[in-house]
C-alpha cells in the first residue's frame, strides 16, 4: 500500500502539478499586487472612484442587491486579465515572435561553461557504460 502511495506521489505529472500550484499561487500575489496597487489607482485617479462596490445598492421587500459588488468583481477581472495580457502574454509573444524571425538568437549550446562543459563529459561516460 505505501509502495503505491510512493510511486502516485513520485509520478511526474503529480509533481508537475503540485509545482504548477505552488508557482500559480506566487504568480497570483505578483498579479494582484500590480492590479492593487497600479492599475486600480490609476482607475480611481482618472475616474475619481476606484471601488464601486457600495454603489447601486437596491432594496426589494428584506432583500438588498449589491449590484456594485457584482460590477467591481468585473472590473477586477478585467484588470487582473489586462495586467497578464499586457505584462506578460504580449511580451512573451512578441520576444517569441523576434526568436522566430532570428533577430534574437536562440540560447547556444555551444557557450556551455566550464562546469557544464565537464558535467556533459560525465554524463556522456556514464551513458557509455550503461
Amino acid at each position: 500500500m505505501l509502495k503505491g502511495f510512493k510511486e502516485f506521489i513520485m509520478r511526474g505529472n503529480v509533481v508537475d502539478l503540485a509545482v504548477a500550484v505552488v508557482i500559480g499561487a506566487a504568480f497570483g500575489k505578483i498579479v494582484t499586487a500590480i492590479v492593487e496597487n497600479l492599475i486600480t489607482p490609476l482607475v480611481g485617479a482618472i475616474f475619481g472612484a476606484a471601488d464601486v462596490s457600495k454603489l447601486w445598492v437596491a432594496h426589494l421587500n428584506d432583500s438588498t442587491f449589491h449590484f456594485g459588488v457584482i460590477l467591481q468583481e468585473i472590473l477586477n477581472f478585467l484588470f487582473v486579465a489586462a495586467a497578464v495580457y499586457f505584462l506578460i502574454v504580449y511580451p512573451l509573444n512578441k520576444l517569441a515572435e523576434r526568436r522566430k524571425r532570428g533577430e534574437e538568437p536562440a540560447p547556444d549550446d555551444e557557450a556551455l561553461t566550464t562546469d557544464q562543459q565537464l558535467l556533459t563529459e560525465i554524463r556522456d561516460s556514464l551513458r557509455q557504460r550503461s
